[in-house]
């Protein structure tokens, strides 16, 4: 008999608008839940395997960015995309207020509030991307089209290149 898992916001949102998606859970009894140990714990690769950046702009402008592991978020690339002038990364501290999500489990499905969501369109072009389920140990594979359909984003150039 298979282990029940205790239903996250983000899976409860792929469920109600009937999208298909992948659940994995891993191991975090070690506190190992950098990218690239998750990455190892599942057996995938970096580039898609996605981190979920948050960051904000001039006022209350909260903005979400989610990229390859192994990419870095260009913050001027980004704040163009959002049409800002400058953006800074929201401090840790103000995480779950902001989202409902905790660093090492915070989601682009099922944040507190709809933020403008911008996704690196490098991963557009794989079957299967994997971002946070909304908890540690927990990674939802999921179709860039379909991440996309559900929480409104859309693919822009928003990482540094080599």
């Amino acid at each position: 008999m298979s282990k029940k898992v205790a239903k996250t916001n983000a899976l409860r949102i792929l469920d109600s608008k009937k999208t298909s998606y992948e659940m994995h859970e891993y191991d975090i009894s070690d506190e190992l839940i950098d990218g690239k140990s998750v990455c190892e714990k599942l057996g995938i690769g970096e580039e898609v395997s996605l981190k979920t950046l948050v960051a904000h702009g001039k006022g209350s402008a909260v903005y979400v960015f989610v990229v390859a592991i192994n990419s870095e978020l260009d913050l001027k690339k980004a704040a163009h995309v959002c049409g800002e002038k400058k953006i800074e990364m929201l401090a840790v501290k103000d995480l779950l207020a902001t989202t409902g999500y905790i660093r090492g489990g915070c989601s682009p499905i099922g944040m507190k509030k709809v933020y403008p969501t911008f996704i690196d369109e490098q991963v557009r072009g794989f079957d299967m991307i994997y971002v946070s389920g909304g908890r540690k140990g927990l990674s939802v594979g999921i179709r860039p089209s379909d991440l996309v359909d559900v929480i409104g984003g859309n693919f822009v150039d928003i990482v540094k290149k080599d």
